[in-house]
């Protein structure tokens, strides 16, 4: 067991056997419904910045919003601050309010911005309310990633979290391969002016569907353990318990010895500046590791994906209505990665896997930025060059947010996740 020092007023311990009894269950319908009611917030994520990035050369054009290349890569830049705002308010309400009120308040959130985002007027200063819808899409989705990732390593067995983990959030790719997709058909089939629009409510209308699938979902028994809840703690657990013999049978569910009962502690809420002096002053060495993983990731990701269609257009001349077949092979390559080699974290290690993907990446990156320098490739190339690359560093990538979900104690895991997110 883990705690914070936080500094809050000493409350009775609760001697509890519900992290066991989660952990002894075998994969079920429960968890499949789970990961896949769950996890479309990454595939949610992949699918807007693809559309953003794969439209932003035809939102140049005089028939569509007219902006300048800059003005384009700006809305990449506008949604993040966005994910930046959402993952703090959100994360903070997540570990006071509960997983699940949480995780349908931001998919809500992300439903109502990008939706605005495809009502976007055309010509005067309407580009300002581009970024405004921008900014609250980004917040509904930062607010998924500080949710979601804590509901899923609270309610998964431990022996799956790893890899779940990882497939979970390499579904970025899958969502990534359905922008390319639709902005493919949009960009060649419909005209600019309708095409990104329709783009654009794709993922509105996938939340929609996955908010209803969403609402049948338990609470995490883990978080309402923690905060004292004991008799809704073991309703969620017991409906989660039910689930699984009604798909594997009776025997699936073992008694626990009581040996495995954990002492658990519940815990006032902390703010964040709070929390920051509790993270680097009790859990330096992970905090640094925490930051160095999620930093160097984004900064890699968002370097190259959000710019990837101005590259393929003004360096390599490929045509706008052509660019979302290399987006393809880029997404194929970051979504095989975490789906093939995610379960070695869970066998080799998290240390050692960790450590080799970001190495492999890094290097790679080193070797493919001096042949570009260079002229030696083409767009073909290039992106094969990438896929290879993101290949590994995908794994690598969605194993940052692995990382700081488990070295953190419980109580303050989604802030911890806000706040290195």
């Amino acid at each position: 067991v883990m705690t914070a020092d936080t500094g809050t007023a000493s409350t009775p311990a609760i001697r509890s056997l519900i992290p066991a009894r989660i952990d002894r269950l075998p994969w079920s319908k429960f968890h499949t419904r789970m990961v896949i009611a769950l996890g479309v917030a990454w595939v949610l994520d992949g699918l807007e910045i693809t559309i953003a990035s794969n439209v932003g050369a035809d939102l140049t054009q005089k028939s569509t919003l007219h902006m300048s290349a800059s003005g384009v890569a700006a809305i990449a830049s506008w949604y993040l601050i966005g994910e930046v705002i959402g993952a703090l308010v959100f994360g903070q309400l997540s570990d006071k309010l509960g997983r699940r009120n949480l995780f349908m308040i931001t998919l809500g959130v992300y439903l109502v911005g990008s939706g605005l985002t495809a009502l976007t007027p055309v010509g005067g200063s309407w580009f300002i309310f581009l970024y405004a819808t921008r900014v609250l899409a980004g917040s509904g989705i930062g607010g998924e990633y500080a949710a979601i990732n804590s509901a899923i390593d609270e309610m998964m067995p431990a022996k799956y979290r790893g890899r779940v983990d990882l497939a979970v959030n390499g579904t970025y790719w899958a969502g990534a391969l359905i922008g390319t997709a639709v902005t493919l058909w949009a960009l060649n089939n419909v005209s600019s002016a309708l095409g990104w629009r329709l783009a654009f409510l794709v993922g509105p209308v996938l939340a929609t569907v996955i908010i209803f699938v969403r609402r049948h979902l338990p609470e995490s028994p883990r978080w309402l353990i923690m905060h004292g809840r004991e008799d809704e703690a073991e309703a969620a657990i017991a409906e989660i318990e039910h689930l699984v013999v009604e798909t594997k049978g009776e025997d699936a569910v073992t008694a626990v010895d009581k040996s495995k009962e954990l002492e658990i502690t519940p815990t006032e809420q902390i703010g964040y500046l709070a929390l920051l002096r509790v993270l680097f002053k009790e859990f330096p060495g992970r905090s640094v590791l925490g930051a160095t993983l999620m930093i160097t990731q984004s900064f890699l990701y968002n370097a190259i994906f959000f710019t990837y269609g101005l590259v393929l257009e003004f360096f390599f001349h490929v045509k706008t209505g052509n660019t979302p077949y290399y987006f393809m092979a880029f997404a194929a390559g970051n979504l095989l990665g975490p789906l093939t080699i995610g379960r070695l974290f869970d066998t080799i290690g998290r240390r050692k896997m960790i450590s080799g993907t970001y190495l492999v990446s890094g290097i790679l990156l080193v070797i493919t930025a001096q042949l570009f320098k260079a002229g030696a490739l083409d767009a073909t190339t290039q992106t094969l060059c990438w896929s290879v690359i993101f290949f590994f560093a995908s794994a690598g990538a969605s194993a940052g947010y692995l990382t700081v979900s488990e070295v953190f104690p419980l109580e303050v895991r989604a802030k911890a996740i806000a706040v290195f997110f």
